[in-house]
């Protein structure tokens, strides 16, 4: 029987946890996808201070000789390690609170109401933290906005020059 993509997601995540924190990252995401055949699954970590070449690599190598005993994924595959980059996506809590101050873009599932009644999809501006399950923005052109957290479809931060 085929492993579907959140099993195996899970799966990894829960053998690349260990080895971050060992090593002082974090797991930002995850993905599996299938290339005809082959499949990609790929590991954003992220730590202080960012992420370097090495880091990506010192995960790779523990990481992959995990995956070639567990065998949890079908057929033949690449694995990639790399940073979240400077659009990183927020996806915790936890997220919301050490990226306060910085500019932010969140995407939601269906259109709401700024704090000056425009109802959008799409929100930017400076993250004031998380706020009562809330994502609350100072937004670029004036008004605020608090976003119920369950209502993000994706949120990821801007980058600045």
């Amino acid at each position: 029987m085929a492993m579907i993509k959140g099993d195996i997601c899970g799966q990894v995540s829960g053998f690349a946890l260990p080895i971050l924190e060992s090593l002082g990252m974090e797991l930002v995401d995850i993905e599996f996808a299938r290339a005809g055949r082959d499949g990609v699954l790929r590991l954003f970590i992220d730590k202080e201070g960012g992420i370097t070449l090495d880091d990506c690599a010192d995960v790779s190598r523990e990481l992959s000789a995990i995956l070639d005993v567990e065998d949890i994924i079908p057929g033949h595959y690449s694995l990639e390690v790399s940073s979240p980059g400077l659009d990183r996506p927020l996806k915790t809590p936890a997220d919301y609170a050490r990226f306060a101050g910085r500019l932010l873009k969140v995407r939601t599932f269906e259109a709401l109401p700024d704090d000056g009644g425009t109802k959008r999809k799409v929100f930017i501006g400076r993250l004031e933290g998380l706020v009562d399950g809330n994502v609350a923005l100072k937004l670029a052109e004036g008004p605020s906005a608090s976003i119920p957290l369950d209502k993000v479809a994706k949120a990821h931060l801007e980058f600045e020059f």
